[in-house]
């Protein structure tokens, strides 16, 4: 669609028209939108995730229309909107927590629509929040103690036979039904707060068995013997002792977070050191966190690479669902290019091996996995480094297994300024689209920032093989010998060619680690 090129396109309105179909996925890409306005028409499916990567928007409103499905919970991935507006649609579910991350917002209008269940305790938090418009859903419980809805008039809240509420016009709710303590749909008095241990699932080590009686017998085989020492009994106990570590996931154990999850560090006992990627969800069964959960465990229980970061199990459980993994020392790529000391301290050779470490893991997982992986978010903040300054990607949750002799079409994903272009117009995802993902990563890491404005000056990618390396070094370090500096422009030159427009002209990971290591 043309349309996905307009990249600099600071405002789009096209409501009271006469449009039909689905939104198009590539409005994902419109990285400048502020404002987009599409209500008042004819629009139907689902809202597409990937209006989650407009970082930029202030206003949305797609009122009005024939959408379906759920609020994607990529939404409230939007820092910046101010003005939400989802009425008169046919959306269904519940209203994900993740709106609850708007920080921006002061206006949400969800009338009209087929929405169910509680409202999520966390809107109590968002003390920007002014106007809120819930009527006419299936919506259910005690209104959130937050000024929008305390303040808000019977109009805005009727439709809804299951509210109540100190506000005229609703009944008063009664003594067990609230949102303290953060039971949400667990009512105290119903269901104890770890009545849902039972549902447990730990899968421990990347060759699990299915069957608990045989987990003793594979321990031996996992290298990780410290860590797993207190694993002797059940699932329950690392579970428990993860939730003491991290005391129940506090913000101050956050060691990062993205779209899916929050990455916290853990310190058991043992002294063993674990990294834990937790799902933003509480409840995993929400359609966008369990794609990416079980694409995560699915892919890390199948490879095994130095340059690939060590899976050691997942806990599914009605509460919680994380991922457990190798703690790395070093934290993310992004991290250290944007400190300035730290970026000191990665030094040429040290930069160099990252990109061949980078560049050995995609080789493996589309070449020597079957079906091939591909990993769909190639970027500096899904590189972690440890000690000694070795790469290892990590985050698998967008990872896509390819089909033989068969497309392999998908919604739209990965970081902005790291998406292929053709997925763009084609959503066709081939091992190519982490060529280019690569090819931008290597840019940056030889650079010391994201060479988006870089790449934005130039018409392709031979002109700029064409100018000085200098003016392509990170200007933090110290100019690299004879030597080093006739290896970087090598590298150069082949990250511009996985930069190539056209996908088929790109060379694959197996060729490009074949030159870095020549």
């Amino acid at each position: 669609m043309e349309l996905g090129k307009l990249t600099s396109l600071i405002k789009l309105i096209l409501n009271k028209n006469q449009l039909s179909a689905n939104i198009p996925l590539e409005f994902g890409l419109l990285s400048e939108l502020g404002l987009l306005d599409l209500s008042a028409n004819r629009l139907n499916k689902s809202i597409p995730k990937s209006l989650g990567y407009l970082s930029k928007l202030f206003y949305l409103n797609l009122g009005n229309n024939q959408l379906s499905q759920e609020i994607p919970v990529e939404l409230g991935n939007l820092g910046q909107l101010s003005e939400l507006d989802l009425s008169q649609n046919l959306l269904k579910g519940e209203i994900p927590s993740e709106i609850c991350n708007l920080n921006s917002l002061e206006k949400l209008n969800l009338s009209r629509n087929k929405l169910s269940g509680l409202i999520p305790s966390c809107f109590e938090g968002m003390n920007g929040l002014s106007s809120i418009d819930i009527s006419y859903n299936e919506l259910q419980g005690p209104l959130p103690n937050s000024r929008a809805f305390q303040n808000a008039s019977i109009e805005t809240l009727r439709g809804n036979n299951g509210l109540c509420g100190n506000v005229r016009g609703l009944p008063s709710c009664g003594p067990f039904q609230s949102h303290k303590h953060g039971l949400g749909k667990i009512w105290a008095i119903v269901f104890p707060l770890f009545g849902g241990l039972v549902l447990l699932i730990v899968v421990i080590g990347v060759f699990f068995s299915k069957k608990r009686k045989e987990l003793h017998r594979q321990q031996s085989s996992v290298h990780a013997p410290g860590l797993f020492s207190i694993l002797n009994f059940e699932g329950k106990l690392v579970y428990e002792e993860i939730i003491r570590a991290t005391n129940d996931f506090d913000s101050r154990y956050c060691i990062g977070s993205g779209g899916y999850g929050s990455v916290y560090r853990a310190e058991l006992p043992s002294g063993d050191i674990l990294a834990i990627k937790k799902f933003h969800s509480q409840h995993v069964v929400e359609m966008g966190d369990q794609k990416a959960f079980t694409s995560e465990i699915k892919a890390l229980t199948e490879i095994q690479h130095r340059h690939i970061v060590k899976f050691y199990g997942f806990c599914s459980h009605i509460r919680h669902s994380f991922v457990i993994y190798e703690f790395l020392e070093r934290g993310s790529l992004a991290t250290i290019l944007s400190n300035e000391e730290k970026a000191k301290e990665l030094g040429w050779s040290n930069r160099m091996n990252v990109i061949k470490g980078v560049a050995k893991a995609l080789s493996y997982m589309h070449h020597d996995c079957s079906p091939p992986i591909v990993h769909r978010d190639i970027s500096s903040k899904n590189v972690l480094l440890d000690m000694e300054y070795e790469a290892h990607v990590s985050d698998f949750g967008t990872a896509k297994f390819l089909k033989k002799d068969s497309s392999n079409w998908s919604e739209l994903a990965g970081t902005y300024g790291y998406i292929a272009p053709e997925l763009a117009y084609t959503m066709n995802v081939t091992e190519k689209c982490d060529v280019y993902s690569f090819g931008v990563l290597t840019l940056e890491i030889i650079k010391g920032n994201h060479p988006r404005d870089f790449l934005s000056s130039f018409p392709s990618p031979s002109s700029v093989v064409n100018l000085a390396l200098n003016d392509m070094l990170d200007p933090r370090l110290a100019a690299p010998s004879r030597d080093v500096q006739d290896k970087l422009i090598s590298i150069v030159e082949i990250a511009f060619s996985c930069l190539d427009a056209n996908p088929e002209s790109r060379p694959t990971m197996q060729i490009v680690c074949q030159q870095l290591c020549t």
